[in-house]
């Protein structure tokens, strides 16, 4: 069967960032900023994302396009006769189901607060009122997350059902200009609150003296997990390249988008929470608690809050449908079913797998992963794949790229650098084959440490 190709090199620059684009970037970054000092935190998240993001994700790439296959084939392509590596790309299939177990009923999740917000539920509520529909409504009703998780999944597998450009790359195009549209807008309009100078203040003016240890791990652990770098989606992406462009510039351009989605999500979150009082530190609660709570309060509440959750969606919603292209292109090369075929099967077992997760947060919410109080069955799914799966799976990338074992420098190199645009330089091979290893075991090992401590 001959290997689809994206119809533009927009589509692909777009769903590739669409994929690393989500809540990691418009709710996590800057849940991580507000928790690491601010903007020294952004400048060294920055820097991690050059030393560690770019050099993972042109290899990445430059896997999938060398061997023009998914994952659980580039191996197989590649260096047929080292039959070991195969298992990462199985692994690979395995990371992305199981992070679509949990991530798909989020999805479900900011979808319902979107039809909330869009439809006014939300005006004239008291902040008790408001904590109610999310854990008497929400949390605690999983038929209710049973449907909304069934919603996100079909509208994916549907989607992903189609060709590559008819359906997934037609779709992201207009979706993520929709989103990056979105956020601008609200960025401009909540420079014009009380509290944005401060906010922005807080956000973009680095304070040197709260550097430390904890910062700096947190930096590199959410520039190393913010590009879904280690279980093959970018591979995939990869598979469907030509060969017109070098890979360098245009990873140099996916993470450009993705680091501009954000910022610009910090600069709408922080001026928001400095003008209510609003720790910046809150976690789940600033998104489906007090945010919430703060658009139903105040004039234009209604439209700012759905607004916000449509451009929540959206980023929720590119992840969801690049992680599932990927499960779907790894199980038609595995059966050889047609890509329909694929999809509709691929939809039924995501809503039944996402059953665990959903029951994991009311019927079986006294599970105990791994014995440790207060980690529940989310915790364990997103240990599997963010603490495990991911920097292992990055690692097993270098060192295939790097090593005479593996597929080997000269052949990365020259895949990598075939087309116009920016070139992989030559002489990083040191740092690349000796120092990257050894900080993504250094992000490996700390994950490992925050979890079980």
């Amino acid at each position: 069967m001959e290997r689809e190709h994206f119809g533009s090199r927009l589509g692909f620059i777009l769903l590739s960032a669409g994929c690393a684009i989500g809540l990691g970037n418009v709710y996590r970054f800057p849940m991580k900023v507000g928790q690491n000092g601010g903007g020294v935190f952004v400048l060294i998240y920055i820097a991690c994302l050059i030393l560690l993001g770019l050099p993972v994700m042109v290899m990445e790439f430059t896997l999938g396009r060398a061997a023009q296959a998914s994952p659980v084939h580039i191996y197989h392509k590649l260096t047929p006769e080292k039959k070991p590596w195969r298992l990462h790309g199985y692994l690979s299939l395995a990371a992305n189901v199981m992070l679509m177990m949990f991530y798909t009923t989020i999805a479900g999740w900011i979808f319902k607060y979107c039809l909330l917000s869009a439809t006014g539920s939300f005006n004239g509520l008291t902040e008790d009122a408001i904590t109610d529909v999310f854990v008497s409504g929400t949390l605690s009703d999983p038929l209710t997350m049973l449907f909304f998780t069934a919603i996100i999944a079909v509208a994916a597998c549907f989607i992903c059902s189609f060709s590559l450009q008819k359906g997934l790359e037609r779709v992201t195009k207009y979706m993520m200009v929709a989103l990056f549209v979105l956020m601008i807008g609200m960025a401009i309009y909540v420079s014009t609150l009380s509290g944005a100078g401060e906010g922005l203040s807080f956000y973009l003016k680095p304070d040197f003296s709260k550097v430390n240890a904890t910062v700096i791990s947190e930096a590199m652990n959410q520039a190393f997990f913010t590009l879904s770098l280690g279980i093959g989606s970018m591979a995939v992406f990869g598979s469907y390249l030509d060969k017109d462009r070098s890979l360098m510039g245009e990873s140099v351009n996916i993470i450009l988008l993705d680091t501009c989605v954000a910022i610009v999500a910090g600069l709408i979150i922080f001026p928001a929470c400095f003008t209510y009082n609003i720790a910046p530190t809150e976690g789940a609660g600033l998104l489906f608690l007090t945010l919430p709570n703060v658009f139903s309060n105040i004039p234009g509440g209604g439209i700012l809050g759905a607004l916000f959750f449509v451009f929540m969606t959206f980023a929720a919603f590119s992840t969801v449908l690049a992680v599932y292209e990927n499960i779907i292109a790894c199980l038609s090369e595995l059966t050889g079913w047609s890509r329909k075929k694929t999809a509709l099967i691929t939809c039924i077992g995501m809503i039944i797998l996402n059953i665990p997760f959903i029951l994991g947060n009311n019927v079986w919410s006294s599970f105990k992963a791994f014995g440790i109080e207060g980690k529940d069955v989310s915790d364990l799914e997103d240990f599997f794949v963010s603490t495990i799966m991911l920097p292992l799976g990055s690692l097993t990338y270098v060192i295939y790229c790097t090593r005479k074992f593996g597929w080997g420098w000269e052949n990365f190199l020259n895949e990598a650098n075939t087309g116009k645009g920016i070139k992989f330089p030559s002489w990083i091979k040191g740092y690349a084959s000796y120092i990257l290893p050894l900080i993504i075991l250094v992000v490996f090992v700390l994950g490992l440490i925050a979890y079980f401590s």
